[in-house]
């Protein structure tokens, strides 16, 4: 690991209008969902992790959800075209951001859509969501970016969640995890391992480094799980962002290979 950097971007005051597709709508409360965030991004420190912040989007009630924005395989970013037209403006100050820093930066271009949220890498494996945010052009376009790189893209159907990654992520040890009632039977046959968790928040975490997982407090089965296979558990409430389909992944762009 060449680096451990990971952008972040601070909620939007309009946080409560974000998008929700797959669950009803709920009040989210701005001074919970800062306390919230501040806490995630102190975890990510905590651990080693040096963040960046992306600069504010105000007029962007999801742009909290900043791995949406772009999709980072090595050193190369391949900045989004959110399939959500609301959530269009937020990729410039991100990928600004992005290229400061040292990576190389392309673009996706229509008729693709691609959410950063809809790829899940493991290894030099790069699988990618096709369903609601991401079509099959943004699936070509990822394809075209990063297998002249070394990677291998399968695209995966995605029918009952907003992303790839509200289904499933993984483990250190490459094991896909996923709640079983929201991964579609056509997805979890491509995965070569694949570990069912209890609870649907369980099914996300992101990897800190030193078999330490952080994870969203709502998911204690999962979390005790976890710690039976020799891994720590790192909890966070992410609860008011969780109100609008985030999760822990959805609120960081990890960046592990940047140029010394």
């Amino acid at each position: 690991m060449a680096s451990k950097k990971a952008l972040v971007r601070r909620p939007s005051s309009r946080l409560a209008d974000g998008l929700v597709t797959h669950i009803e709508r709920r009040p989210v409360e701005a001074g919970p969902a800062l306390r919230q965030w501040e806490a995630y991004v102190g975890a990510l420190r905590a651990h080693g992790w040096e963040t960046v912040e992306v600069p504010p989007a105000d007029d962007c009630p999801d742009g909290v959800f900043v791995e949406d924005t772009m999709v980072v395989y090595r050193n190369a970013a391949l900045i989004s075209r959110p399939g959500a037209d609301e959530r269009k403006p937020e990729t410039a100050a991100a990928a600004e951001t992005v290229e400061a820093l040292g990576c190389f930066v392309g673009r996706v271009r229509a008729p693709g859509t691609l959410d950063g949220g809809d790829v899940l890498k493991i290894g030099d494996t790069v699988y990618v969501g096709r369903g609601g945010r991401t079509n099959g052009d943004g699936v070509r376009q990822i394809r075209a970016a990063f297998e002249p790189l070394g990677a291998r893209v399968v695209a995966v159907p995605v029918s009952k969640v907003l992303h790839l990654k509200s289904a499933v992520t993984a483990l250190p040890d490459g094991t896909v995890i996923g709640y079983p009632p929201l991964v579609d039977d056509e997805a979890r046959a491509l995965f070569p391992r694949f570990l069912a968790v209890p609870e649907e928040s369980g099914a996300h975490v992101v990897l800190l480094g030193g078999g330490k997982l952080l994870m969203a407090a709502s998911a204690p089965k999962s979390a005790e799980l976890f710690a039976d296979l020799g891994y720590t558990p790192v909890l966070v409430d992410i609860g008011e962002f969780e109100k609008l389909e985030g999760c822990v992944t959805c609120l960081s762009v990890r960046l592990r290979e940047l140029p010394a």
